[in-house]
Parts: C-alpha cells; structure tokens; sequence
C-alpha cells in the first residue's frame, strides 16, 4: 500500500470508534473472528487493546493482521486500525461530478 493510500485511510479512520476491543483473554479464536467479520463488513477497522492485555499494541497487531489477512494502517497508543478491501462494499472515493 502506497503512503498516500494509507495517509486516506487514517484520515478516514481518525472519527472512527473502536469497535472490536481486546480484553484480558487476549487474541483469542473468537476475536480474530470477530474481526474478520467486521472487516468484511466495513473494511477500515479500529481494534482497542484492554488495559489487562499481556501483549503490546504493535505486537498485537501484526498478530490480528496476519490472522485477518489485512493491513495495520496505524497503532497510536493502544488501538490499531486496520483495513481489508472488500470489492463486494462500494466506497464513495470518487468525488460527485461537477455541474458545468
């Protein structure tokens, strides 16, 4: 992914909440698949790491991005977005055209 895709993504993802959140039993089986779920659903993905879990943000998701088969775009503090393409989901990246 090319820096300037990625510098789009986080701006779209900067008023996103969190919704997949990591708690004291850690990258488990149902949470990979509840992110899995979730990127198939919305593609750009915030995961927030629980206070009581045992592994570090940046450890955690390289982890959940190769269990998801998806990209980290960023990890600030102790969440981490995520993005997975879904050519099934249309984006509104292409701006309305303009009246002449």
């Amino acid at each position: 992914m090319k820096g300037r895709e990625r510098a789009e993504l986080r701006a779209e993802a900067h008023h996103l909440r969190p919704t997949v959140h990591v708690g004291k039993e850690g990258l488990s089986a149902s949470l990979i698949t509840s992110l899995d779920d979730t990127l198939r659903t919305h593609e750009l993905v915030k995961v927030k790491l629980g206070k009581s879990a045992d592994v570090s943000a940046k450890d955690a998701a390289a982890e959940l991005a190769l269990a998801t088969n998806s990209e980290v775009i960023q990890v600030i503090g102790r969440t981490a977005t995520f993005y997975r393409e879904n050519p099934d989901l249309k984006r509104d990246d292409v701006p309305p055209s303009q009246p002449p």
